[in-house]
């Protein structure tokens, strides 16, 4: 049997301990895989936007994160990040087209999924089950850039 895959195609996934530095690892990854894969024109909002959802992994779970990087084809380029507490922030939970407003100027934090909604070409969240007393599956958000995202 022979698999075909399209040459612009490729998969990266890493688990994450539940540390502080899990964003650095994400970023420094995700430079690595887009440098590598010729990607460079999507290296600063995937890098921010990662940096993004493993950050709330840590804050809002008390376990590991896994990070998942799919070029898709076309420019286009897909990060999914599971973590195991079962709540999916907006914007993840709304329906498309709805929109977060902006964290207030003097919060030190709560602007890292707004940033998602206005640079990522689309994203979304599944709650996988369980969640913090059961041990169980958690949620999976992810977000595309780049060429034109399938919805």
């Amino acid at each position: 049997m022979v698999t075909v895959a399209l040459p612009d195609t490729w998969v990266y996934a890493l688990r994450l301990p539940h540390d502080p530095r899990a964003a650095r690892v994400a970023r420094t990854t995700v430079r690595a895989a887009l440098n590598g894969h010729g990607m460079a024109g999507v290296l600063d909002v995937v890098e921010l936007l990662t940096s993004e959802l493993v950050t709330n992994a840590y804050l809002h779970a008390n376990g590991p994160a896994s990070l998942r990087l799919t070029a898709l084809g076309e420019g286009r380029f897909r990060v999914a990040v599971w973590d195991s507490h079962p709540y999916i922030p907006a914007p993840f939970a709304k329906p498309p087209g709805d929109r977060v407003p902006p964290g207030s100027a003097g919060a030190g934090g709560g602007r890292g999924l707004f940033l998602v909604q206005e640079f990522a070409d689309s994203w979304g969240g599944w709650y996988l089950g369980g969640g913090l007393l059961d041990r169980g599956a958690g949620k999976l958000l992810w977000f595309e850039v780049g060429g034109r995202a399938a919805m």
